[in-house]
């Protein structure tokens, strides 16, 4: 019987320092956030009030530096920073073309056209609806 209390004693204390070095860890690992910031992959939604509320509206200040943030977070990449972050960014970074757009260069713009085959096949794709 001595031995089981002893045992189990021994469980408590064995018990207990591992919750103090659980709680110590959790500790140095752990940080304080105090600043806010909107999440730029999100889309913000604001609800209007009801309408028959009698509620006055709220006059809030506006804060510039927050709706500098907001609008910067909401550019296209090529805008935000000079040069790509990513590997997979520096494909497409520079996108103005290289030969200005021309409708009636053939080379680059293929139109619809019919021939023999395409209006053979039209008429079947027709006929078999």
């Amino acid at each position: 019987m001595a031995g089981k209390e002893k045992r189990e004693n021994k469980d408590l204390v064995h018990q207990n320092a591992i919750h103090v070095e659980t709680v110590r860890k959790e500790q140095r690992h752990q940080k304080l956030h105090t600043e806010f910031s909107i999440n730029p992959h999100r889309k913000l939604h604001v609800l209007p009030d009801k309408p028959m509320s009698k509620k006055p509206t709220e006059v809030i200040a506006e804060n510039s530096a927050f709706i500098e943030a907001f609008h910067k977070a909401r550019q296209e990449p090529t805008k935000k920073f000079a040069m790509p972050l990513t590997e997979s960014q520096e494909i497409g970074w520079i996108s103005t073309p290289l030969i200005p757009s021309n409708r009636k260069d053939e080379r680059f713009n293929f139109y619809r056209f019919i021939t023999d085959v395409t209006k053979h096949k039209e008429f079947a794709l027709r006929a078999s609806n």
